[in-house]
């Protein structure tokens, strides 16, 4: 049987409007059996807009978190992800611009087209890169926390897999010859850029969260 918290557990409002980063944040606080209720957006009314024109990762999720916050209840929690893939010979792009790498419609098919087509006929030596997530965590009194998650890899000559998303195809973390989105869940849930920024904030939330307070 899969943990569920209980009714009175803390509520978690995701400030995204990623159906599959919803997804992935919400098997992680099953399968860590964290006492927090997981929300998207949706029950909110949706993800305000908001303009990630900050420049970095951390300020977009700033934005998105308060946003968000605006709308959300008292005693909750809002929780942003600023997440993007930094590629050396791109000298860290597209990286904060990831999800609109391909125009402002933030197309992620059309991004991951654009990556392959940009790196074709780059050597192998060129291609590493790194996926990297930042969570920002806000409580109803604005107060922040923010957790930062980084892995490293290359990039591959064509997208591999039909799991995942984003641009998960085209990359190979170090240390696997499979791509994210051919590892499926189960590894990416413990390898991946926001596994490991979800860790930092496990950690923190059950040393310092409110059930602890």
């Amino acid at each position: 049987m899969s943990f569920q918290a209980a009714p009175d557990s803390p509520c978690l409002y995701l400030a995204s409007g990623n159906a599959h980063k919803v997804s992935e944040i919400s098997a992680l606080t099953v399968r860590d059996g964290l006492h927090l209720r997981i929300f998207s957006a949706k029950a909110l009314g949706g993800m305000p807009p908001v303009q990630e024109d900050t420049g970095t990762f951390e300020g977009n999720a700033r934005k998105k978190a308060h946003a968000l916050r605006a709308l959300a209840p008292l005693g909750s929690w809002v929780l942003a992800d600023d997440s993007g893939v930094c590629v050396e010979h791109l000298g860290g792009g597209p990286g904060v611009e990831s999800a609109y790498f391909a125009g402002a419609q933030g197309d992620t098919a059309a991004n991951l087209r654009k990556l392959t087509e940009v790196m074709r006929g780059v050597p192998v030596e060129r291609r590493r890169a790194y996926f990297y997530c930042l969570l920002m965590l806000v409580a109803d009194d604005g107060t922040e926390q923010v957790f930062e998650g980084r892995c490293e890899g290359v990039l591959l000559d064509e997208p591999r897999g039909g799991a995942g998303f984003g641009y998960d195809p085209l990359f190979v973390p170090a240390g696997y010859v499979q791509s994210y989105a051919e590892l499926g869940d189960e590894v990416k849930n413990v390898i991946s850029h926001r596994a490991l920024a979800w860790r930092a904030f496990r950690t923190w939330w059950q040393a310092q969260g409110p059930a602890q307070k």
